[in-house]
């Protein structure tokens, strides 16, 4: 039992402190550098979209305004049976560029998807999301990457727009842990490959597109890691940017959460082979990065049982109050996020990474439940702030 407990401690450790370290190490002594250079290929951006008609004007006027030659660029707009005006909207926009697939039957994003690839014309494929929007060198730096012959896919960065003022602690702990997330990814990318894009903005060869099964919730995790095991390196470039808010929304971060989560469990499946140090460069990356983190929500409930069960040795005690304590630090932190004033701000100041901690961790637990128990849809909700 304490073998099993210390254990438990030591992987959950190594997963969000150790691991990120000797990555970090490994990037520095042995780098693996983009030949990135000077590459213009024709591109063609794919967006599939449902009831976008908020944002979705925003976004094509973003697109078309973006530094790269208009001669060079098409953009693929698929309606997955919109009900309100994205595709009159779409339609409204006299400009050669923009071409609209609509379909009546919601099919799902990756039916769209393929659909949309399929139909592209250029060489170079950009994926992104109707809300966020680009830098306006956003693409010229994404497609540089292209110029070194062993790239495939290429993730921009999604930055996270601060308002000081509206502020609350779930978005600020979403920002910290996003940041957390792109330190690792970067040196995940400075060693072979990162595991997954920023669905928000990335980019791949369009010869390398492997069709998306229609059940599969991360595209943009599935088609890197279909270009990984195809011999090419997926990287990410922190100079092409796109801009969006945390959400400051439990309930919206914890759905998000839960999806990705869910979608791991379907990676897991279809790339057993990745796995393999033998013969996959980033077996490592995926048991520490994915693997790992998917179970660490299992790892804290053993654990907190364990110690329970050990708490009758002073050491074991010391160590059951430290966990109540953190808990508890966590539960006082959802229950003033919202306070910015007095004493509640400054206890929302000290508790809100203990409280977003637990969120996500939750969040990993129920898309573990969702998936044995199959009951997470393909068709996405929006995020939307409230």
């Amino acid at each position: 039992m304490t073998l099993t407990f210390w254990l438990l401690i030591s992987l959950t450790l190594y997963c969000y402190f150790v691991y990120p370290l000797l990555l970090w190490l490994v990037a520095r002594l042995r780098p693996n550098p983009v030949r990135k250079g000077s590459y213009e290929p024709k591109i063609s951006v794919v967006l599939s979209v449902w009831n976008e008609a908020d944002v979705i004007e925003g976004k094509l006027r973003n697109l078309l305004s973006l530094d790269y030659p208009k001669d060079k660029m098409e953009v693929l707009i698929g309606s997955d049976g919109s009900t309100d005006q994205t595709a009159s909207i779409v339609r409204g926009f006299n400009d050669p560029r923009v071409h609209l697939i609509e379909r009546p039957q919601r099919r799902g994003k990756m039916a769209t998807l393929n659909e949309l690839v399929f139909t592209a014309q250029n060489d170079i494929v950009v994926f992104c999301d109707a809300r966020q929007a680009f830098a306006s060198d956003a693409i010229r730096e994404l497609v540089a990457n292209f110029f070194d012959p062993k790239v495939g896919c290429v993730s921009g960065e999604l930055i996270f727009q601060k308002e000081e003022e509206e502020e609350g602690a779930t978005a600020k702990g979403v920002g910290l842990y996003w940041n957390y997330e792109k330190f690792i990814r970067k040196q995940e990318s400075r060693v072979h490959s990162m595991l997954g894009a920023t669905g928000a903005i990335y980019a791949i060869r369009r010869e390398l597109f492997v069709s998306i099964p229609t059940r599969i919730v991360l595209d943009d995790m599935y088609i890197p890691l279909q270009i990984i095991r195809k011999g090419y390196r997926a990287v990410f470039d922190g100079s092409a940017k796109a801009c969006d808010h945390a959400a400051d929304s439990p309930r919206e971060e914890h759905r998000r959460k839960t999806r990705t989560l869910f979608g791991n469990y379907q990676i897991f499946g279809l790339f057993p082979d990745l796995f393999n140090p033998l013969h996959s460069p980033v077996a490592i990356q995926l048991f520490s990065h994915k693997l790992l983190r998917v179970l660490i929500p299992l790892f804290l409930i053993f654990l907190f049982i364990l110690n329970l069960l050990l708490s009758g040795r002073p050491l074991y005690q010391t160590m059951l109050y430290l966990q109540i304590t953190f808990y508890g630090m966590a539960a006082t932190g959802a229950l003033s996020r919202y306070q910015k004033h007095g004493i509640f701000n400054l206890i929302s100041k000290v508790c809100y990474i203990p409280y977003v901690f637990c969120l996500l961790n939750f969040s990993a637990l129920i898309g573990t439940l969702r998936f044995f128990g199959s009951k997470q849809e393909v068709t996405w909700q929006k995020a939307r702030e409230k």
